[in-house]
């Protein structure tokens, strides 16, 4: 994820630079262990100006999520030859070189929002549903037999895969998941 730091362009706006900074710091600290001042800090601008364009915690990390939601790419809408394509380019393999492994912002969000931040936990939702209909609709293109539960199942190793991967710090859950996506395929038709 593309960070913001105080050698960003000075026509960038204090919005802009806000976001951006919330950004990285969540996704690599996590919420609950950034504060608004590191934010402010990063962006380069007062905890003031902050509260200007983002009146609450909660609402910077709403705004973080709608900010990633923009930047993930909608699977019917990936570059690939056809459905089985999109559906594995859910599965790539992390280079273990590219830092520690965080997974899926919004599994992060909820786990570390689930009590305190309960419009953040509906967002999250809203979005995760959202992923698994869009999974479900390329299984029904690529012509499954019960496209319902192969995209289910299709989500269900995205999330396991970016789940165990953080906790592991470690790569391998997203080779397993691929492999087993792949069988997955293999079998959905007759």
């Amino acid at each position: 994820m593309a960070a913001a730091t105080r050698s960003d362009s000075p026509r960038r706006g204090a919005r802009d630079r806000i976001l951006a900074s919330a950004a990285e710091l969540f996704y690599v600290e996590g919420i609950n262990a950034t504060g608004v001042d590191l934010i402010a800090s990063q962006a380069d601008v007062s905890k003031r100006t902050l509260y200007k364009y983002f009146p609450s915690k909660t609402v910077l990390v709403e705004q973080y999520l709608a900010f990633v939601r923009e930047m993930v790419t909608d699977p019917r809408e990936a570059d690939a030859a056809g459905p089985r394509e999109r559906l594995m380019l859910l599965f790539p393999i992390p280079d273990p070189d590219d830092g520690r492994m965080r997974g899926c912002p919004f599994h992060n969000a909820a786990v570390e929002a689930a009590a305190v931040m309960p419009d953040v936990a509906d967002f999250v939702h809203v979005q995760k549903r959202a992923f698994a209909d869009a999974i479900i609709e390329l299984c029904r293109d690529y012509g499954a037999d019960d496209p319902d539960l192969l995209g289910h199942q299709i989500a269900l190793l995205y999330e396991g895969a970016a789940a165990l991967s953080t906790s592991l710090d470690d790569p391998a859950p997203w080779v397993y998941a691929r492999t087993t996506a792949e069988t997955l395929l293999d079998l959905a038709r007759t």
